[in-house]
């Protein structure tokens, strides 16, 4: 039986697509709250003021950030260390969030709720963000319940390792395996396009972080856009 497009026009291929999304640059700009939530929490943890100018943010996992930041800093990259300075960012960031001018970029909400309504169409994450990181940015902006599976910077520190357990986490929600081909990263850097590569998926890179088009073309994604605005032309990319 045919099913309505939400670009108008009718698929007949029910074989359910998965699209694995990035956040910070993707789905929302929390214009730095992260960022500042960790300046905090550095003082608060470790009693240590100073600038992150130079510090690798775009595409990293959080622990890969925050071992950037111990290393600048001399502090110990203990697993004791660690877990003081992850309750101390995730307890700081829901003010720093409230105080902040984060914001959802144009078309993802809309691109989102169309995925979620669409049953060829399965849907997670698959971010550098600590899942209680994750969990508070898209909840802040009423979009977590969205995303029933995800692979989050708790599972590897590696992004590239990151694919796997997402796919694991997709067989046993839907009870089906996703070929890879049928599988999506979007995202708003070459660590997204390096991602989809590492496990055989699929990439479509948005310009709504820091590259612009022609740097994220330069890495061959499987397509890429200028902002998610353009739902058809976002459908049509992934379901062509």
């Amino acid at each position: 039986m045919a099913r309505l497009r939400f670009d108008g026009g009718v698929s007949t291929n029910m074989q359910k697509v998965l699209i694995l999304w990035d956040i910070d640059g993707t789905i929302l700009h929390s214009t730095g709250a992260g960022m500042r939530a960790l300046q905090r929490a550095l003082d608060e943890v470790f009693g240590v003021q100073g600038t992150f100018e130079g510090i690798d943010f775009a595409g990293r996992t959080d622990p890969a950030i925050i071992r950037q930041i111990f290393k600048r800093f001399g502090i110990e990259a203990s697993p004791e260390n660690f877990s003081r300075y992850i309750d101390g960012y995730i307890a700081a960031l829901p003010s720093v969030l409230a105080q902040s001018d984060s914001r959802i970029l144009p078309g993802a909400a809309d691109l989102i709720r169309q995925a979620a309504a669409d049953p060829g169409v399965a849907q997670g994450l698959l971010t550098g963000n600590l899942r209680r990181g994750a969990r508070t940015k898209l909840g802040h902006h009423g979009l977590w319940d969205f995303f029933p599976i995800g692979a989050f910077a708790d599972d590897s520190e590696v992004r590239n390792e990151l694919g796997p357990f997402a796919l694991e986490r997709a067989r046993r929600h839907w009870g089906r395996d996703f070929p890879a081909g049928s599988v999506w990263i979007v995202g708003d850097t070459p660590h997204d396009i390096a991602c989809a590569r590492a496990f055989g998926g699929r990439a479509l890179a948005v310009a709504t972080g820091g590259s612009r088009v022609s740097d994220l073309a330069g890495h061959n994604p499987d397509a890429v856009l200028e902002t998610l605005s353009d739902a058809a032309a976002f459908w049509g990319a992934i379901r062509p």
